[in-house]
C-alpha cells in the first residue's frame, strides 16, 4: 500500500527515476481500485460518474511514475506517446515499463535501487 500512497504523494513529480517495482505495484493496486470503483458505480447506480472522478483524481500521479519509469531505463517522458503507435505502441510501451532500469546514474538521476539499498 505504500507504493500506492507514495506515487500519490509525488503526483506532480516528473522528474528523477522510478524502480520496476514502484510502478508495478502502484499498477496492480490502481487496477484493484478501479475495480472496487467500478462495482460500486454500478450497485450505486451512478455509473461513470465514480470512475469518472477516480480518473482524474489518478491520472496525474499515473502519468508522473510512467515518466519517472521512463527514465530509469534512460529514455525521456516523452516515449510515452510510444503507446499511440497503432498495434505495436501498445506492446512496445509494456516492453520499456518492463526493462530493468541502468545500473549506473543516467540524466535523470541516480539508480534509485543503489539508493535505497
Amino acid at each position: 500500500m505504500n507504493y500506492y500512497l507514495d506515487v500519490l504523494k509525488k503526483y506532480t513529480v516528473f522528474s528523477g527515476r522510478a524502480r520496476r517495482q514502484e510502478y508495478w505495484m502502484f499498477f496492480l493496486f490502481n487496477l484493484a481500485a478501479v475495480i472496487v470503483v467500478a462495482i460500486l458505480d454500478a450497485v450505486l447506480g451512478t455509473s461513470p460518474w465514480l470512475y469518472a472522478l477516480y480518473f482524474l483524481g489518478t491520472f496525474l500521479p499515473n502519468l508522473a511514475v510512467t515518466v519517472r519509469r521512463l527514465h530509469d531505463t534512460g529514455k525521456s517522458g516523452w516515449w510515452i506517446f510510444i503507446g499511440a503507435v497503432p498495434l505495436v505502441g501498445f506492446i512496445w510501451m509494456i516492453v520499456l515499463l518492463a526493462t530493468e532500469g541502468n545500473d549506473q546514474p543516467n540524466a535523470y538521476g541516480l539508480n534509485p535501487k543503489a539508493v535505497q539499498a
